[in-house]
């Protein structure tokens, strides 16, 4: 565990720019035109926390665009959680919360929903850099999050931005535990892929206006299309469910 004190070195404080960059970014070769340079020199001075600096980074263009823009929206979140809190996400429920956020409210509600929520503010409070924690007990509320994380964190080789698909989709949907498989392997494309449930609410302006509910039943491959194509309607996604 890295943490920055008010008597921490110059030295000490580009150990934790490295961690965090290498924790929140997914373990990626950062060049220096990618650098953060003014949080970078913000944090040294102490103007803003390591939770600051953390917020920065995940906003930043780096993280949009290997991880916003580039995933399906399953892989945004699992990979949220991980680099965020640590852990892997526990249900169905929590991933589909947060794509509810990010349609709704938008990218950078959906990165301050991890940083301003209790849980971040207990395991790593203002200063403390955040580490993978889905091993141990006080992370995991139920047992399955153990293979969870182990699913998503491949070790210190692993570079997340290579993988573009969830790894997640078909146990959280199914409520079902992770068997501990290749990293290559994927529910995508294959002959058990999973199918969801999108269930919308939304305006229609014909006379007398009124609120219809729409569903949409879209396999894990497609989600990241309908998803798009919904937002665009302004339409407001009410939930996200496995279907057999």
């Amino acid at each position: 565990m890295l943490e920055l004190w008010p008597t921490s070195s110059p030295e000490d404080v580009q150990v934790i720019v490295r961690a965090v960059y290498k924790q929140v970014l997914g373990n990626p070769h950062v060049m220096d035109s990618e650098r953060l340079t003014t949080a970078e020199s913000q944090l040294g001075d102490r103007s803003i926390s390591v939770r600051e600096f953390v917020r920065a980074v995940a906003k930043s263009d780096f993280y949009r665009s290997r991880y916003f823009e580039s995933c399906a929206p399953y892989r945004f979140v699992e990979l949220n959680f991980l680099h965020l809190l640590g852990r892997a996400p526990q249900d169905q429920k929590e991933v589909s919360t947060h794509i509810i956020c990010c349609v709704a409210e938008g990218y950078d509600a959906e990165i301050d929903s991890y940083i301003d929520g209790d849980e971040y503010q207990s395991a790593f409070g203002e200063n403390v850099v955040p580490y993978y924690r889905g091993e141990q007990s006080e992370a995991n509320p139920k047992q399955v999050g153990y293979n969870r994380i182990f699913t998503l964190n491949r070790g210190a080789a692993q570079v997340d931005s290579s993988v573009k698909a969830s790894q997640l989709v078909g146990a959280l949907g199914g409520n079902l535990s992770n068997v501990i498989k290749p990293s290559t392997s994927t529910v995508i494309g294959s002959g058990t892929e999973k199918r969801f449930k999108i269930l919308v609410s939304g305006a229609k302006f014909d006379s007398p206006r009124r609120v219809s509910t729409s569903e949409y039943i879209v396999s894990a491959s497609k989600m990241t299309p309908q998803i798009q194509r919904i937002n665009r309607t302004g339409a407001k996604i009410v939930s996200i469910t496995e279907i057999a």
